[in-house]
């Protein structure tokens, strides 16, 4: 039987996957981030922007970030300034930092919407369920990414939750800290996730002097 990426089991059915590329997801790059957030804000896609922005600062699996709900972020209308989500996955909680272009751009989207505290953060836009799905969220990903010439294929749902991990892990060599922010249970999987190799770790201890 199959696996869902957050961990639930399903019935035989056609793979996902079939005709796909399968492998890890690359990463954004920032000026790609700069690029798909320029065009959704001159664009006015309101959703898109708060759904892009929460998922780069969150670093949430696409299961746990579509099942957000207003008040797991905001309190008395106000965004906050951090935010702890339980994952599906591990049943462990994870915190993350909003920063301020997406409070504003999250602000922006529950106004709009009129949503209360109880209401799900993206709500579905099928009458028969409550919040967007992890379908239609891959779907909105590869929007995303073919808007500004990459291949959908290359990138996904995972692309979002590695993006600013890589930055941070590339920009600290802090590995620790990568593993708090994505929730992970064991470094060896924050290792594999961020796909650091034996290169990369020598790089690191190059820059040590004792």
């Amino acid at each position: 039987m199959g696996r869902c990426g957050c961990g639930g089991r399903h019935g035989r059915r056609t793979s996902w996957n079939r005709g796909h590329i399968v492998g890890q997801k690359l990463p954004l790059k920032p000026r790609e981030v700069w690029s798909i957030r320029t065009r959704l804000q001159v664009s006015g896609a309101e959703r898109d922007l708060a759904l892009f922005n929460l998922a780069i600062d969150s670093k949430l699996r696409g299961c746990d970030l579509v099942t957000i709900t207003v008040g797991d972020v905001a309190l008395s209308g106000s965004v906050r300034d951090r935010a702890v989500i339980v994952q599906k996955k591990t049943g462990r909680p994870v915190q993350f930092e909003i920063t301020e272009q997406t409070r504003a751009a999250v602000g922006a989207w529950i106004a709009r919407r009129r949503l209360t505290e109880r209401d799900f953060l993206f709500p579905s836009r099928v009458r028969a369920k409550p919040h967007m799905s992890t379908r239609q969220y891959g779907r909105i990903v590869g929007r995303w990414v073919t808007s500004i010439g990459l291949d959908p294929k290359r990138y996904g749902m995972h692309s979002m939750r590695r993006t600013k991990a890589s930055q941070i892990y590339k920009k600290t060599g802090n590995i620790r800290a990568v593993q708090l922010l994505l929730g992970h249970r064991k470094l060896e999987s924050t290792v594999r996730y961020l796909g650091i190799e034996v290169d990369d770790a020598l790089a690191i201890s190059e820059q040590v002097e004792l």
